[in-house]
């Protein structure tokens, strides 16, 4: 699956043959991660955001076919924007954690007690 901290494409073991096979790798993962964002799961959405390998397209395919490239400013523009939104939720859960964290939960001064009692 990966080759010196990079996804290869075809990471299930299987490597794409042709360029379109390739990005239909790549947009399946895109589409994964959109998936995990609307789970809404904190630590999943960490999960995709701790990620440090690349995707790579296998190697020996030649250069993208020009019939392609459309599909691939498409497909590139959609996982920036994906990986955009995990960044946000990302920083918003830290955020979240940290305004939690100065929170407290017991009493911060004590409590008046009153008795019912005649002087």
């Amino acid at each position: 699956m990966t080759a010196g901290g990079r996804f290869v494409a075809g990471g299930d073991g299987s490597t794409p043959t042709t360029w379109e096979a390739a990005l239909d790798d790549l947009e399946g993962r895109v589409v994964e991660a959109e998936a995990t964002l609307a789970r809404g799961r904190a630590e999943e959405i960490a999960a995709w955001g701790n990620r440090s390998a690349d995707w790579v397209p296998p190697s020996g395919l030649g250069p993208l076919p020009d019939d392609l490239r459309e599909r691939a400013a498409r497909l590139l523009q959609h996982q920036l924007a994906v990986a955009e939104r995990i960044v946000e939720r990302i920083t918003q859960s830290q955020r979240q954690r940290d305004v939690a964290a100065r929170m407290s939960y017991g009493p911060s001064r004590p409590v008046a007690t009153f008795f019912d009692q005649a002087i």
